[in-house]
């Protein structure tokens, strides 16, 4: 049994690195894994910046407390930013198991052998670029060498339970979006016990509870361990029972009664290109699932803005207030056309059909942005945010970053499978750094005009801006069109080259 595990390892790797290798799109995403190494380097290099900054700041704001009892009162934090992170980079044992599930392989082996590979990956270390300079330089000199390791320990066991944690919700989300809900109201409901009251009544227990680990008592050690225990059994049930269903049983279609949206009749045919928009919005799973999770992020920013003073700096301000208007909207237009390269066929077969659906989505996103705005009035009444400001932003997204991001259309030619995961690989690098662009270049705008003429006049400016693009938004949209058509062949080439 044991040489057999050892060949089927040495198979399955030899898979993995003919994987990527072998897809069609490897050529063209070469740039892409520059980008992300370049990424990973750049974020990488920002946390060694704060592991080495940091523990001396807070010993001087806390007047002599130890660095590491200052961040080990707040460790929650780390671990919920490391959570939610996961659901872009990192996949599932149930999706790697896949592929081999109609083998002569034991499920349940290769579940066990991804679920040991997902606590040793590369990925749970990527804290250490800020945990291990922080630890060398508060730990070490207020205790020992010995005191560090300990404490290194510590917070590695807590990110895997974290990575496995992830793992467990992320399958219970494929059987219903739901599932989201439980970790979104348990770490919405940690922060609030921890920032509303004053002192915060987790400092202390969060920091004896590591202050252990770095004098290596046992208890400690045993009681992470055992939740990862748990969580690891748990993983390996549900994401097998979640395989064997789809593999082994009979999926039961459910036949519900489809909403005609007649209300959109009156539009015509861009009524109809609405009614295609809501029904991906609604129907597709990865859509539904990363616009919940774009408002469940937009919701938190803005409950730490209202309800707390650590972001009431005017860079951390504008960018939560551009963070909420610009995310739900970017994220789909930065891949415009790229769903609809699945059937892009059908759509050149009728005449200006992509003019008509590049003015559905246009004014679909348009209206998204009252979600936002609704979100920001309790801020803007706290006096964290003018209204002029929000209105700012409201229309410079609407009518100038909207503008851009649609002449993406005429250059995406990248398929997206509809049915692909959240997680899985998406965009290349030109819509990553577009994506980079549009999140920094219009704060650094509102900043020129604020600084220049003035809170008042900098945006009603920006206002001004915006509301030039909504008034001509029909003449910038028939140029985004006219572009995709004299790139049409090529790009026609690239989306059935791309299909999977």
């Amino acid at each position: 049994m044991l040489i057999k595990n050892k060949i089927i390892d040495k198979l399955l790797k030899q898979n993995e690195r003919l994987h990527d290798k072998r897809h069609p799109m490897f050529e063209r995403n070469r740039f892409v894994k520059f980008l992300a190494y370049f990424m990973i380097a750049y974020y990488g290099a920002i946390l060694l910046l704060l592991g080495v900054s940091l523990p001396v700041g807070m010993s001087q704001v806390y007047h002599g407390v130890a660095g590491f009892h200052v961040l080990d009162g707040w460790f929650f934090i780390l671990l919920i930013i490391d959570f939610w992170l996961r659901f872009i980079f990192q996949e599932t044992p149930a999706n790697q198991t896949r592929p081999y599930s109609l083998l002569p392989i034991s499920r349940r082996y290769l579940m066990r052998r991804y679920m040991l590979r997902a606590a040793f990956s590369a990925g749970n270390l990527f804290w250490s670029f800020f945990l291990v300079p922080f630890g060398i330089i508060s730990v070490w000199h207020s205790m020992s060498l010995w005191a560090v390791l300990g404490w290194w320990l510590g917070w590695w066991l807590l990110i895997v339970m974290n990575s496995y944690a992830y793992l467990l919700i992320r399958a219970l989300c494929t059987r219903h979006v739901a599932w989201c809900l439980l970790p979104l109201a348990l770490h919405a409901g940690i922060l609030l016990i921890a920032l509303l009251p004053t002192p915060n009544p987790l400092d202390m227990p969060c920091t004896l509870f590591m202050y252990a680990f770095a004098k290596w008592e046992l208890w400690a050690v045993v009681a992470v361990v055992a939740v990862i225990v748990l969580f690891y059994r748990m993983n390996v049930w549900v994401q097998g029972s979640i395989l064997y269903d789809e593999v082994g049983k009979k999926e039961e279609v459910v036949i519900k009664k489809s909403h005609e949206m007649s209300f959109l009749n009156r539009f015509g045919i861009v009524g109809e290109y609405l009614k295609l928009e809501l029904r991906m919005k609604t129907r597709n799973r990865m859509l539904k699932v990363q616009m919940f999770v774009l408002l469940a992020c937009m919701l938190l920013l803005s409950g730490i803005l209202y309800f707390s003073d650590i972001y009431d700096g005017l860079f951390m301000r504008s960018f939560i207030c551009l963070y909420d208007y610009i995310v739900p909207g970017a994220t789909a237009l930065v891949t415009i056309m790229c769903h609809e390269g699945n059937y892009m066929d059908l759509l050149m077969s009728h005449r200006e059909s992509v003019l008509d659906l590049l003015t559905a989505k246009y004014y679909f996103f348009s209206a998204l942005l009252l979600f936002p705005f609704l979100l920001l009035i309790p801020v803007c009444l706290a006096g964290k945010i003018s209204f002029l400001m929000s209105l700012g932003y409201l229309f410079f997204v609407v009518g100038i970053v909207y503008p851009c991001l649609f002449q993406m259309a005429a250059y995406n030619k990248e398929t997206l499978p509809l049915n692909a995961k959240l997680g899985s690989k998406q965009g290349n690098g030109k819509q990553n750094i577009v994506t980079l662009t549009i999140m920094f270049l219009p704060i650094a705008l509102e900043r020129a005009c604020v600084s220049l003429l003035g809170d008042t006049w900098g945006y009603l400016v920006l206002i001004a801006l915006g509301g030039i693009g909504v008034l001509t938004h029909r003449q910038w949209l028939r140029f985004a069109y006219q572009q995709f058509m004299k790139r049409r062949y090529e790009n026609m080439e690239g989306f059935r080259a791309s299909r999977q």
